[in-house]
């Protein structure tokens, strides 16, 4: 029995992102105290403690970086912004340019 428990604790489990948030789940619905939830994943109490300080964080730097309101431009939107309002500023007086040279110089020749 001994060394089917210490190769037991030899290996290690390696927990899909998926199984973290199940485990997350079954600790803050209570599903089980945090041992009983540690033994049924057959996972150390301590990883289960990471689990969760790493998902407070993670919700933290989440909602911090979430701003009511629509999302900001980027400064690439922003660039291309100014470039279409200056494509749409220099068709106008290119069209404006146009006309006055037509209205200058007459209708030439129909040949």
């Amino acid at each position: 029995m001994a060394t089917g428990d210490a190769s037991k604790k030899g290996r290690r489990r390696r927990l899909t992102p998926t199984d973290k948030y199940q485990i997350w789940l079954e600790v803050t619905t209570g599903q089980g105290t945090q041992r009983e939830i540690a033994e049924r994943w057959n996972v150390d109490r301590s990883t289960l403690l990471k689990i969760m300080a790493v998902a407070k964080q993670s919700a933290l730097d989440g909602l911090s970086a979430s701003r009511p309101g629509r999302p900001r431009k980027t400064a690439a939107e922003h660039d291309l912004n100014a470039a279409k309002t200056e494509i749409a500023r220099l068709t106008e007086t290119v069209k404006e340019q146009a006309c006055e040279l037509m209205l200058l110089r007459g209708k030439g020749r129909w040949d």
